[in-house]
């Protein structure tokens, strides 16, 4: 039940952010039509697809019209396969991390298995991620790695009760930085 209700989750966050991105990406025509000097837009075709396909697809399918679009987009960095191998560990976290959770007093504790093949992806991801959560939330935001695991400490003073209900998953989840992230991952600076 456990595992259905998180694929269940992963379902509408991909559903959710697929839409964000069409709506984002109509915007972006508009502006760049108007910039050009064009008053109006053709509408799209009644019972045009708006989902490009598989979530990964979608997402760099985005980048690369980002980057098409942007005529000082430096082609000799652009790294599209960094960028696969990164929404690759995205699902791999989401879909198969075994993780122990313990709660603390102001928030959680996360232990993670390093020796579990499956853990792979959190052995990258979860460091890399773990100081932008701290920045972008104020919270304490602690990562040790020894003798094959990797133990994440995320806590809050007053924001306890936010950061237990979010978990592992949401707290991965937490903050508005993915999207740059994965456009700076395709255009060759910085991966993880």
């Amino acid at each position: 039940m456990h595992r259905t209700k998180k694929l269940m989750l992963v379902a509408a966050v991909t559903i959710a952010l697929s839409t964000a991105a069409h709506a984002q990406h109509a915007m972006d025509h508009k502006e760049h039509a108007t910039m050009h000097g064009a008053t109006t837009m053709p509408a799209e075709p009644i019972g045009s697809p708006a989902e490009p396909g598989q979530g990964a697809f979608a997402a760099i399918a985005e980048i690369a019209r980002i980057l098409r679009d942007d005529p000082d987009t430096d082609w000799s960095s652009v790294d599209l396969e960094a960028l696969r191998d990164h929404l690759i560990d995205m699902d791999a976290l989401i879909s198969d991390t075994e993780i122990e959770t313990t709660q603390v007093e102001s928030g959680l504790r996360i232990e993670i298995d390093l020796i579990k093949h499956q853990n792979q992806a959190a052995s990258r991801m979860v460091p890399a991620h773990a100081p932008v959560l701290a920045e972008e939330t104020g919270w304490n935001s602690a990562v040790k790695t020894s003798d094959g695991s990797l133990v994440w400490t995320v806590t809050g003073e007053g924001d306890s009760a936010q950061i237990k209900a979010l978990g592992f998953y949401g707290l991965m989840a937490t903050g508005d930085h993915h999207r740059e992230h994965h456009l700076a991952i395709a255009s060759g600076h910085s991966a993880h």
